[in-house]
């Protein structure tokens, strides 16, 4: 058999392992759904579950399920999918295999917006996940101008640093605010704990379209960031455009952790555990890589969810400590299971 061949029959064979692998990671994904529509302080049983989800009904149960669980489960989704990508992005563009989305300073710029509006009387329920996601773009783009200041522009360290450096004055701003007042301190400290619990489908349906867009951006840009993986000069050699590329994915990552962010708060680990997953299940191709993170992120962000439902029954545990409680093992694991090297 001629060389050719025999590579082609390997590449075959590769494509098919990642599609089963993807095919199990939404049926994973489709087990976590049923389970947060099933399981919470009221167990619902998994049939009327599946009724309430096809035929319309008046029962007690069915309306906790369509008004409740469904908005809820989608919003998981969403937020899970969102923080996944955008932390493959985040470390595919710097190249770093310990970045995640609060690199850029977006968390920081969200919480700051959200802690300013609050303070002035701006911010009710809804209308904070804009003010939110506001922040969370203004503070991508001073990372990225003071990045791309002097000479060299853009590289990786620079806008890690610039990262670093505009999350610490947010940080600071952000409690010099919340201190001086004790109900404006109470109202930060539940909305940036990371929580699917009391939010659902006005939230959804605020910041959905963002994150469909930062997702077809995203795949749009998977071969570049393929190129990019091999240094920039091996990039441009490739015809890979590497300003475009990163301007792009930045605007990527702000739309996706800024409206998942705004609407659920921030979720720690999530953006850094899941691209690891997702890379030691399909390699390093980034659009394997993207795909799979979407997926893996949805699906670990209902299983914290569900988790923190039943541990303290019938009060909860927020999605976002779950995260760090399953978030911290998982990521060891990984580090013992393959050595990370730079990307």
């Amino acid at each position: 058999m001629a060389a050719g061949t025999v590579t082609e029959v390997r590449a075959r064979g590769g494509r098919f392992t990642r599609s089963a692998g993807l095919a199990i990671a939404f049926g994973l994904l489709a087990f976590a759904a049923l389970l947060s529509l099933g399981v919470g302080a009221r167990s619902i049983p998994l049939g009327e579950v599946v009724d309430a989800l096809v035929q319309e009904g008046s029962s007690q149960n069915e309306a906790i399920i369509r008004n409740l669980r469904v908005p809820r489960t989608l919003l998981g989704i969403a937020v899970g999918g969102a923080i996944g990508v955008a932390g493959a992005l985040m470390q595919a563009l710097t190249r770093n295999p310990l970045a995640d989305p609060g690199l850029l300073g977006v968390n920081a710029g969200a919480s700051a917006a959200v802690v300013i509006a609050l303070s002035l009387g701006l911010a009710g329920a809804t209308s904070s996940v804009w003010f939110a996601f506001l922040g969370a773009a203004a503070a991508s783009v001073a990372v990225y101008a003071i990045g791309t200041a002097g000479r060299g522009g853009a590289t990786p360290v620079r806008l890690a640093l610039a990262g670093t450096a505009i999350a610490a004055a947010l940080t600071a701003l952000i409690y010099g605010v919340a201190m001086t007042d004790q109900k404006l301190l109470q109202q930060y400290n539940f909305w940036s704990v990371g929580a699917l619990g009391g939010r659902g489908r006005s939230q959804l349906e605020a910041v959905i379209w963002f994150i469909a867009i930062g997702m077809l951006l995203a795949l749009a840009l998977a071969r570049s960031l393929n190129a990019l993986a091999m240094g920039d000069d091996s990039a441009r050699a490739l015809g890979a455009k590497v300003g475009r590329t990163r301007i792009g994915g930045a605007i990527s990552v702000t739309l996706l952790c800024g409206a998942a962010t705004a609407a659920a708060g921030p979720m720690y680990f999530l953006g850094l555990t899941v691209p690891h997953a997702a890379r030691a299940l399909c390699g390093p191709d980034q659009r394997w890589v993207l795909a799979y993170s979407a997926v893996l992120g949805a699906a670990l962000i209902l299983v914290a969810d569900v988790i923190g439902r039943v541990v303290v029954r019938p009060s909860e545990l927020p999605a976002g400590v779950m995260m760090a409680v399953i978030g911290t093992p998982l990521f060891i694991a990984l580090v013992r299971r393959k050595r990370i090297a730079q990307l």
